[in-house]
């Protein structure tokens, strides 16, 4: 038996260890037993070891529960040390946690059990790792609520997409699934970031995101609402500027993430804002001025800063008293939602059985369902795919990305890893199938395999490192550079939308023209060669420890497709606007795309068919409810990502996705699928009133497989 998470047992000594007592009492009490220096340790992420307070501790975990680093790329490890405790605490007894897909991938499953899923994981796993009190990793900082309006974003990974509506829906999946469902403590803390509009890279420590009210709340706030209304206190700021304000000392913060929201949990910045107010936005003339400044507008903690720097700012005047106890209290009720001010909570007795949690069979398991889900099948000409086994006993497989399972900056680091070549080859081992592997064409040579082969599978993409690929010499890119023009991560821009390996599949397609191109990549390629001659084309993410696995169920049809693209494909680099133009409507997202897309937003194939009919529309409430009758008129059971879309009156949106939801449909039957739209879901941001508002009396609403594909249309009146 492994060990159970162990309570720190004291005897209640002072009134704030009464869980008997209400959340502001308790806190008002342990407010007062602090001295100074307590408080002002709080504001860099300590606890009371004095109270027997422990420090909550975080880690990233943007797709699995980072803690440590990766033998591949030794420098990937320094995000995991953000961790609690104290001087001398004891190292972690494990490293690994479940990997599941990279953000994006997750936001392609269009299913918010799967983001709920990712998320009790990732808790649950967090709390097993914090079973010592001196080592708590208990703040998830997740999830990335930040909208993907720019394919060229570096951090495109970290994001759900670029849709407002899809991208808060799943943010409150994940909050619910971190947070627990216990109505005193949480599993977990979810810190969703980053707030705001933190969506370039290239000189994000300086630059300005620029754009009016409307946006701020229709766009790029409206996840981090949504997972506020999940149940989310908490929340990291952005690096940049929002007209012209660094958002680490915005007045957003106490205005509406506070006072309006309600998220009185902890507001930290992310690592090096603070010296960047004053040496790169030129906001502050000094650290303790710019200390001073973010506590005023609500910040609660700074995560890269010292002791010493806020006890100098303090003691320089800069912190007044009733400041420093305002955000004492924010981190103390994060610390207090987590049990960490009692004697033990619930999640404290959990046990964890003989095995590993994330070498059960049931992480497992989970890691294969969501990457599954996850995996896009962007074309299909002549159903070439899904591949008989009978039928093709000569596989080659080529490229990159076929032999390994890639680890990102923030990905967890797996037990074990399935690579695309390692689950093809697993899928046809007890038949005649015979498959051969050659990365490039260096010679020739691969041209001759292709001749050889019945099918050809070639799997490319990005390094989500931005690293060479210079197998046992491969080295992490110094930071904030990349060896490819297409790659990108935190840091580093993407100079280019072209895929550096798309020749091979010229190549490889051109002796063999049964092609599958499966783009394993962390954003989308304007592959508009192989889009116009390849027959199949599959995307999917990196990171997932099942990738390879559920890459082969895909493509042998052990598991019928169902993904969806969450950002608009453009054909060119010219379909976009400046990168730092933050105002969507010059024709970012499916919403204001003026052009011929690559792939809409929303689509993805099926190896069956569906036909839509007989809507109907009706009000419950604050309720609109939209029934129609949904058939799989093909011969495998399948999965429908059914989507609403409503257009308004004076709205100069072409349409916004306000409904969405994944149904399963056996081959041959019906199913009545009612999507359940709440009133404020179709309600636009007033700037008159300062509200959301219904904008007009009327809406067209169209329901369909893609923004591009509506099967379904009604006007309601709203």
């Amino acid at each position: 038996m492994l060990l159970a998470a162990l309570p720190l047992l004291r005897a209640q000594e002072y009134p704030f260890q009464n869980p008997a007592l209400s959340e502001e009492d308790r806190l008002d009490n342990v407010i007062s037993l602090m001295t100074v220096d307590e408080k002002l340790a709080t504001l860099v992420g300590q606890g009371v070891p004095r109270l027997g307070i422990a420090n909550p501790g975080a880690t990233e975990a943007i797709h699995g529960i980072v803690r440590g680093g990766d033998a591949e790329l030794p420098g990937l490890g320094n995000a995991g040390q953000f961790g609690g405790g104290w001087p001398g605490r004891p190292k972690p007894m494990y490293r690994n946690s479940t990997a599941f897909p990279q953000a994006y991938g997750i936001g392609e499953t269009w299913d918010r059990e799967m983001a709920f899923l990712v998320g009790d994981v990732m808790s649950r796993e967090a709390r097993f790792h914090s079973q010592d009190p001196n080592y708590n990793f208990l703040v998830l900082w997740a999830p990335n609520a930040d909208l993907a309006r720019d394919p060229r974003w570096g951090r495109t990974e970290e994001s759900f997409g670029e849709d407002p509506y899809l991208v808060g829906e799943m943010v409150a999946a994940e909050v619910r699934g971190i947070q627990g469902d216990n109505p005193q403590y949480w599993r977990g803390a979810s810190l969703m970031k980053h707030f705001l509009a933190n969506s370039n890279e290239d000189n994000r420590y300086s630059t300005d995101s620029q754009f009016d009210e409307a946006l701020f709340r229709d766009y790029y706030s409206y996840g981090f609402w949504k997972g506020a209304r999940a149940g989310a206190k908490s929340v990291m700021t952005a690096y940049n500027r929002y007209n012209g304000v660094p958002c680490i000392a915005a007045p957003f913060i106490r205005e509406i993430l506070q006072d309006e929201w309600g998220m009185d949990g902890t507001i930290v910045d992310d690592a090096g804002a603070l010296p960047f107010m004053v040496m790169m936005h030129h906001y502050a003339d000094s650290l303790d001025q710019a200390i001073g400044l973010a506590l005023e507008a609500g910040l609660t903690r700074f995560i890269d800063s010292r002791f010493e720097q806020v006890k100098a700012a303090y003691e320089g005047g800069f912190i007044p008293d009733e400041v420093l106890d305002a955000r004492t209290r924010n981190n103390l009720r994060t610390m207090l939602k987590l049990g960490l001010l009692d004697a033990a909570c619930p999640y404290d007795a959990e046990e964890y059985g003989d095995v590993l949690p994330w070498e059960t069979q049931e992480a497992r398991d989970k890691a294969r369902l969501v990457t599954q889900k996850s995996i896009v099948l962007l074309k299909n000409e002549k159903d070439i795919l899904p591949l008989d086994r009978d039928k093709v006993t000569k596989i080659a497989v080529f490229g990159n990305r076929a032999e390994a399972v890639l680890k990102d900056w923030y990905g967890a680091l797996p037990a074990y890893r399935i690579s695309p070549l390692e689950g093809i080859r697993a899928a046809v081992d007890s038949t005649k199938t015979e498959v051969r592997f050659q990365r490039w064409d260096s010679d020739g040579s691969a041209q001759k395999l292709a001749e050889w082969a019945d099918v050809c599978i070639v799997c490319v993409g990005n390094h989500p490192a931005t690293s060479p690929d210079w197998d046992a010499q491969s080295v992490q890119s110094p930071w904030a550079y990349g060896t490819v023009a297409g790659d990108g991560r935190e840091a580093l821009d993407r100079r280019s939308l072209q895929l550096e390996t798309e020749d091979l599949i010229k190549v490889v397609w051109q002796a063999n023209p049964n092609t599958v191109a499966v783009l394993i990549s962390s954003f989308p390629f304007a592959i508009n060669w192989t889009a116009a001659h390849v027959p199949a084309i599959v995307h999917l993410t990196q990171c997932s420890q099942e990738l390879g696995g559920a890459l082969a169920d895909v493509l042998f049809g052990d598991y019928n497709p169902a993904g969806r693209t969450t950002q608009t494909w453009v054909r060119d680099i010219l379909d976009l606007p400046n990168m730092l133009d933050y105002d969507i409507r010059h024709g970012r997202t499916y919403m204001y795309f003026q052009g011929e897309p690559l792939f809409p937003f929303g689509h993805g194939l099926s190896y069956t068919s569906f036909k839509y009919s007989g809507l109907k529309v009706s009000r419950d409430g604050d309720n609109f409810i939209f029934r129609f009758r949904l058939k799989n008129t093909g011969k495998r059971d399948g999965e429908e990502v059914v989507q609403l879309y409503a257009t308004f009156k004076g709205d100069d949106a072409a349409k916004r996705l306000r409904g969405f939801e994944r149904v399963a449909v056996k081959a041959g039957e019906t199913r009545t699928v009612e999507l359940v739209v709440p009133a404020d879901d179709l309600k636009l941001w007033d700037t008159g009133t300062h509200a959301f508002a219904f904008p007009g009396k009327r809406a067209k609403i169209g329901i369909g497989a893609s923004s591009a594909d509506i099967r379904l249309k009604k006007r309601i009146r709203l």
